[in-house]
């Protein structure tokens, strides 16, 4: 398997690899199994946007894993040169590829790449419930530094948003 740069037309290949990838461990996913679709829009379509915030960022690159011709997976990185710190927002391996240490080679050669730029540290998140990228990440250097825990709250003026069970926001009065 080869290691590439993304081109233009690589994009839609991999939204549809980043989306299979995610079910299950996607934030987008959890806020849409609390409160259904928002905005008449599924969790799918949100996280496909994210290569596009990606591509957005300061120094973004994409790096595609190919076999033959076929992409197999990709990881999108981009630099914050003022802190120091590479960012991975994106690792994804197409599911008949996983356990063939593709994203391993795929996050060492994101690696190398912040260090050919000067780049002192790299940063990635993971889910409690991704158990792949749990044990993945500190094989290959990762330290764990924090936990983080995400809320979501429906912006109904009556309190109702898919969650009977979550408290609600105090009513605006007056």
């Amino acid at each position: 398997m080869k290691i590439r740069n993304w081109r233009e037309d690589d994009l839609p290949v991999l939204r549809e690899i980043l989306v299979d990838s995610f079910g299950g461990v996607s934030i987008d996913e959890g806020i849409e199994e609390r409160f259904g679709e928002i905005n008449g829009r599924d969790w799918r379509w949100r996280k496909a946007r994210h290569l596009d915030d990606d591509l957005r960022r300061s120094e973004a690159a994409i790096f595609v894993m190919e076999e033959g011709e076929r992409i197999v997976g990709f990881i999108s990185t981009w630099i914050d040169r003022e802190a120091g710190i590479g960012q991975i927002p994106n690792l994804s391996i197409r599911e008949e590829y996983r356990g063939r240490g593709g994203g391993r080679r795929l996050i060492e050669y994101a690696l190398d790449h912040f260090r050919d730029r000067g780049v002192t540290h790299a940063k990635i998140e993971t889910l409690a419930q991704n158990d792949i990228g749990r044990h993945l990440y500190p094989s290959v250097g990762f330290r764990e530094v924090a936990r983080q825990i995400h809320f979501v709250a429906a912006l109904t003026r009556d309190g109702a948003g898919g969650d009977e069970d979550s408290n609600t926001s105090p009513k605006r009065t007056g």
